[in-house]
């Protein structure tokens, strides 16, 4: 009996330990062991190998390019600052998190910069432009990026030697504020806000992405995109302020080669002047899905974008797997209007976008006609509580850059109200978790556009 007994009492603790060591294994998937025990000292400038906690309330200095090695974890509490100088950047093997929070977020800047945010202000002499430092660079094996409630200012420098070699790419090209490149790995970011890039805000060539409730201003100089994806990219893009992108505001493509296809869900977006500072005909606006990739793209509000959504041809997107409605199109200029649904494109109208396809386009027109909008000019206002819309005197279409005082809230008796498709969840390849995971999967809404009248969507 005393023998039964203590093969039963070792079984139990045999099973409840390996529980217990398979859970701590499925918990560090998004998980990494935190390290507040070794906090990162704010006496010196930073470089070279960083882990552990930088501390809320404090201000860090990075004088040279940091890296976080594989198996290592850096975090910033909510309230952290760090000012970058010599146009160093971040290099991540293995686990970077920045942990702001709504009443304390987090800055990673360039420290004494004066912005230049008048409209129709020169883009060409504008910090905002002149890549000042080098964003985070995830490596190929990067287990994971997250920002909650943090400002990326003024990123894109030139790679340098150790951020170029780590990422293949040479020394003196310009890289991202955000840059992730695993297809296993894990790209989180909420809630947060980008100023300024030379190229993309957020390059992804591969992996599993939340881009959720942010403000992107200023991203590109001659070319980029609040957020440009490659293949092997799994997720969802919602409820984001996108203003003045040089190029898209979004483009989903499968380009790349990996076995992963790229699959997106793009919806309920709020897009304001982009396309404008891409010279290239063809090139620029508002939502782009091409070469192979999938998802869908819903309760998009496009105001004064170059081109409407295009779902590209050569090579074409995966259009058997792409589905798309209720997208909202607003114009001061025939050259906006005109560009609703972009000829020599794909793009197939449906009877849930405003302005109806069928007020404007004629009987015969097929998928990439030319088409006349001038009837749509100025129509179907959005009804911003405060937005430039109709297009504020003086200002140009490329001259709108940044969202200001404005409030791109939706006022009573606004087309967008209720106009939304709620008919699909998002893609949920994340797990929620207050740090490590998903803060909030918002659902697509019932109103078109990031800002909510239920008060959900984009918090700033």
């Amino acid at each position: 009996m005393k023998t039964k007994l203590l093969y039963t009492l070792s079984l139990a603790v045999l099973i409840f330990t390996g529980c217990e060591k398979l859970e701590k294994r499925h918990a560090d998937i998004y998980t990494p062991v935190l390290t507040p025990s070794n906090p990162v000292s704010d006496t010196a400038p930073l470089s070279g190998n960083i882990k552990g906690t930088m501390l809320s309330g404090k201000t860090y200095t990075i004088n040279g390019d940091v890296i976080v090695q594989k198996g290592d974890t850096l975090i910033l509490q909510p309230g952290v600052r760090v000012n970058v100088t010599n146009g160093a950047g971040i290099l991540v093997y293995g686990t970077f998190a920045s942990l702001g929070t709504h009443e304390n977020p987090n800055w990673l800047t360039v420290d004494g910069v004066v912005r230049t945010d008048a409209v129709n202000a020169n883009p060409n002499t504008d910090p905002a432009f002149k890549g000042l430092w080098r964003g985070i660079n995830g490596s190929t094996d990067c287990n994971m990026i997250v920002l909650k409630w943090t400002h990326v200012e003024f990123g894109g420098g030139a790679a340098g030697a150790t951020i170029g070699a780590a990422l293949g790419i040479a020394n003196n090209k310009n890289t991202y504020n955000i840059y992730f490149q695993n297809p296993a790995g894990t790209l989180i970011v909420e809630d947060s806000w980008f100023y300024g890039s030379v190229d993309d805000p957020i390059r992804v060539t591969g992996g599993k992405i939340a881009i959720l409730r942010n403000t992107f201003e200023k991203g590109g100089l001659t070319g980029g995109e609040a957020f440009s994806c490659k293949g092997g990219t799994v997720g969802n893009v919602a409820y984001n302020l996108c203003v003045g992108m040089c190029t898209n505001a979004i483009k989903i493509s499968n380009t790349g080669g990996t076995n992963i296809q790229t699959n997106v869900r793009v919806y309920n977006n709020t897009i304001i002047n982009c396309g404008w500072r891409r010279a290239q005909v063809g090139r620029g606006g508002s939502v782009n899905f091409e070469e192979g990739a999938a998802g869908k793209f819903y309760n998009n509000l496009m105001v004064n974008c170059k081109y409407g959504p295009r779902v590209v041809t050569s090579p074409p997107a995966d259009t058997t797997n792409l589905d798309y409605g209720n997208n909202f199109n607003y114009g001061d200029s025939l050259a906006v209007t005109n560009q609703f649904y972009p000829p020599t494109y794909i793009t197939k109208p449906k009877t849930s976008d405003i302005p109806k396809p069928n007020t404007f386009l004629p009987a015969t027109y097929k998928l990439g006609d030319v088409y006349d909008g001038t009837a749509l000019v100025g129509k179907n206002n959005p009804k911003f509580i405060n937005g430039p819309a109709p297009l504020p005197a003086g200002a140009t279409l490329k001259g709108i850059a940044v969202a200001g005082t404005y409030n791109f809230g939706l006022s009573t008796g606004s087309p967008c109200i209720a106009a939304g498709y709620t008919g699909f969840a998002p893609t949920g390849n994340i797990p929620i978790a207050a740090n490590y995971g998903i803060t909030e999967l918002t659902p697509p809404g019932r109103d078109i556009g990031a800002f909510q009248t239920d008060g959900t969507g984009n918090r700033h």
